[in-house]
């Protein structure tokens, strides 16, 4: 099987991260969290409680869609890829670029974010987040988990539909069903 370029997104307390990783072990690939990517301004304006804007986000997504094009290996990225143009920005440097969206109650990603301390992203952001939060569309190569499951259990189905994707003829229908 080639190298698989997988975004892991969501909004923040999604548990991207930790999906991620557990995702790239099951691939015997690469992780990366596309928080580190970030311009440091974009991190202090986080901190401070200020949404990104779009100019914000746009050297940050090329960035990412830049890592993932030179990957030589299966390579996850956590990256919160809201927004359909921010996804296609991302395929326009990777096109076979597969997303994953793990997604969750209001209540549950509240919960996540007041139990993390000392993340840059506040909980108050979490309601611009879900506002800025576009779907996965069904012409888009991707799949929805609900983060209720245990992120391993995540990781493992996310593995199995990718495998079974990667084997079967590509049905973006398919490939968006839960």
């Amino acid at each position: 099987m080639p190298p698989l370029k997988i975004i892991i997104m969501g909004v923040c307390g999604c548990g991207k991260s930790t999906v991620g990783k557990l995702l790239a072990q099951e691939l015997s690939g690469h992780f990366i969290d596309g928080d580190d990517l970030h311009p440091a301004a974009n991190i202090e304006k986080m901190k401070a409680g200020q949404p990104l804007t779009d100019q914000d986000r746009s050297p940050w997504l090329d960035h990412i869609g830049e890592h993932l094009s030179t990957a030589q290996e299966t390579t996850v990225i956590a990256c919160s890829a809201l927004r359909r143009a921010y996804r296609d920005r991302i395929r326009a440097a990777a096109p076979d670029t597969t997303f994953i969206h793990l997604h969750g109650t209001k209540e549950l990603l509240a919960n996540r974010l007041t139990a993390r301390p000392g993340h840059f992203m506040p909980a108050s952001l979490l309601d611009s987040q879900l506002a800025t939060l576009e779907p996965l569309q069904a012409e888009e190569t991707g799949k929805q988990f609900d983060i209720a499951q245990d992120p391993a259990a995540i990781a493992a189905d996310t593995a199995a539909w990718l495998h079974a994707l990667a084997e079967g003829p590509h049905n973006p229908q398919g490939a968006r069903s839960c």
